[in-house]
């Protein structure tokens, strides 16, 4: 049997990387500047495991004041009860509500997120929402049996 033809067992040459900025690799489709190239898909989210999501604290809390943040149009300062502690939360539902509208809902949040400065004010937790086309609708609970403080599984 005859050896197989040497130029046909190389391998074929190596493809360059994307280029990457600030390491982020950068898609050249995606750069095309042409506005009939087709957008690409939106990257899917990368899946979370379980031990990610344990470390969640997610609480049910009682609003007891609501304000506008004074340096910000689209911030409100939320005053909550979690059950064990009464902490200040910064949340940007300034358009989507009223301070009036808030005070006495029992809402989610993440109990144990890292506090962050937000134009001067220290948030200690963030609310849960979901947005529907414009509207961004809390997460609220309804059920008058639930508890302040009460750790949503």
């Amino acid at each position: 049997m005859a050896d197989p033809d040497p130029a046909s067992t190389d391998p074929a040459p190596p493809v360059p990387a994307p280029p990457r900025h600030r390491g982020v690799t950068l898609n050249r489709e995606a750069a095309s500047t042409d506005p009939a190239a087709p957008s690409p898909a939106p990257a899917s989210p990368v899946p979370a495991t379980y031990d990610d999501f344990s470390k969640i604290e997610l609480r049910v809390a009682k609003v007891l004041e609501a304000r506008p943040h004074p340096n910000a149009d689209k911030l409100m300062l939320l005053q909550i009860d979690v059950g064990d502690a009464t902490k200040q939360i910064v949340a940007g539902i300034r358009q989507h509500t009223t301070p009036e509208a808030l005070v006495g809902k029992l809402i989610v949040v993440v109990n144990n997120l890292a506090p962050a400065m937000l134009r001067g004010e220290t948030s200690n937790g963030m609310l849960l929402a979901a947005t529907s086309g414009d509207r961004v609708i809390l997460l609220t609970v309804d059920d008058p049996d639930c508890v302040v403080g009460a750790k949503i599984k």
